[in-house]
């Protein structure tokens, strides 16, 4: 396991320091992260050009960049935020191999420190959202209190796109973003006041099939929300569909194909008194039988 231990918590650059630990010993692997930073420190002070900047261990803590984000490519980390390290936490379950972790001033925190701190940030944000309400327009992030006063906002007039890896706001199809959190950072291109009223008849989102009725001259196609508005509201098949659409995506299985799997069991089952319940059926079937094949065929590779 090797790591990059990088201190540039410091306003002259001539007191950083990256120190590269090629082969981490086995008892720091499962031991806790603050040998870690033992290690750093100690290297550290030894030198003597850092003799105007000792470092005290027991004020100094790890970070980490977000999502496995640190490494020592080279590529640009700044957009990921540094988590810190709880210094009783085991170095292997907590630092990724090859990667970069920075050493920080501020006292090391434990994992249950933390967790305390997390609940408690968990609870307030339980009490301010039980106590506001979220603005009702595309892309304004404010809180207000129920009833207001309501403040300015600035905001999207029309709702995001969400088509494969894009994400856009359809009243701003030029200004593309690929991660969540440069899509959330597109501007709005609208301001005025918040509400708590929001357009009951108004799509939350778009997607692919969108798009194309668009680009059709506002064809209506088929989806799966078209067949399950349309079937009985008794039926617990629809609920079933729509869950196992939005999972599915997630994973990379696109709604678009996802929708014409459906309609062609719905076009197989037609005459079927029960037929929701008779396609998730269907579905479930084909989906068991797939992921059958899949096994077998790992078996034989093996």
């Amino acid at each position: 396991m090797k790591v990059f231990l990088v201190y540039e918590d410091n306003e002259n650059s001539d007191l950083h320091k990256t120190l590269k630990i090629t082969t981490l010993p086995k008892s720091w692997k499962t031991g806790p992260a603050s040998k870690v930073l033992g290690c750093f420190v100690e290297s550290y002070n030894d030198n003597e050009r850092h003799a105007s900047n000792p470092l005290d261990q027991e004020q100094m803590h790890l970070a980490i960049r977000e999502d496995g984000a640190e490494s020592s490519s080279g590529s640009d980390e700044s957009s990921h935020p540094l988590i810190p390290i709880a210094s009783d936490a085991i170095t292997i379950e907590t630092i990724p191999d090859r990667a970069n972790v920075y050493i920080l001033h501020g006292p090391s925190k434990t994992t249950e420190e933390m967790a305390a701190e997390k609940q408690e940030a968990l609870e307030k944000d339980r009490a301010e959202k039980a106590n506001t309400l979220a603005c009702q327009h595309f892309g304004c992030k404010n809180r207000f209190p129920k009833g207001g006063p309501y403040p300015e906002c600035s905001y999207h007039k029309s709702p995001p796109v969400f088509h494969e890896t894009a994400k856009f706001w359809s009243c701003c199809p030029n200004k593309k973003a690929y991660d969540w959190e440069e899509f959330q950072a597109i501007p709005g291109c609208c301001s005025g006041v918040c509400t708590e009223v929001k357009e009951s008849e108004q799509k939350q989102f778009l997607g692919g099939c969108d798009l194309r009725e668009d680009a059709a001259g506002g064809a209506q196609l088929k989806s799966i929300d078209d067949f399950n508005k349309a079937q009985e509201s008794g039926s617990d098949a629809a609920p079933v569909l729509e869950r196992l659409r939005n999972v599915l995506a997630e994973i990379g299985v696109e709604n678009e194909l996802y929708d014409q799997v459906v309609e062609g069991i719905k076009k197989e089952m037609e005459g079927d008194d029960t037929l929701l319940d008779a396609v998730s059926t269907e579905l479930g079937k084909k989906l068991k039988a797939s992921m059958k094949n899949i096994a077998a065929e790992q078996l034989r590779i093996k």
